[in-house]
């Protein structure tokens, strides 16, 4: 795709990007909890997904935990879950990360860090989370990203 990268760096932080680094062996990581919007007569879903990449950035792994929509949502038991995914990286270090787009699909819903289709000439080219698009990626690709 035009003017998307082949990786691109995420910055750590102590926001959505607060669960992402390293483990001793090289792979990279990156826990987040993506969200179908609740529209309508939709009533969305809740997740939580686990990446693992290869020390060169590519996808090897998702691992995605459909929790129900949000109005439902048990939060203890999807706070032990996600403590659960977080302590099965168990050599983690929380640090920058550098990885290529990806797009996996579970239970029909495509998830993944995935560039943004340009309606027009003017559309400036973006790496978007999803689903719920709550981290947007754009030039200079420099690890800073848009909520």
């Amino acid at each position: 795709m035009v003017g998307i990268p082949d990786t691109f760096p995420i910055t750590h932080d102590d926001y959505h990007a607060n669960h992402i680094g390293r483990l001793l062996d090289g792979r990279q990581f990156f826990l987040t909890n993506p969200f179908v919007p609740a529209i309508g007569d939709s009533d969305g879903s809740e997740y939580i997904a686990l990446f693992i990449f290869d020390p060169a950035g590519n996808l090897l792994a998702a691992q995605i935990d459909s929790l129900g929509p949000r109005k439902s949502l048990d939060q203890n038991a999807a706070s032990k879950l996600y403590e659960d995914r977080l302590a099965s990286l168990c050599d983690a270090q929380f640090t920058d990360i550098r990885i290529a787009p990806f797009k996996t699909v579970h239970e029909g819903v495509e998830f993944g860090l995935i560039p943004r289709e340009r309606n027009d000439e003017e559309d400036v080219p973006a790496i978007e989370i999803q689903p719920g698009n709550y981290m947007a990626f754009f030039e200079p690709w420099d690890g800073e990203y848009y909520t």
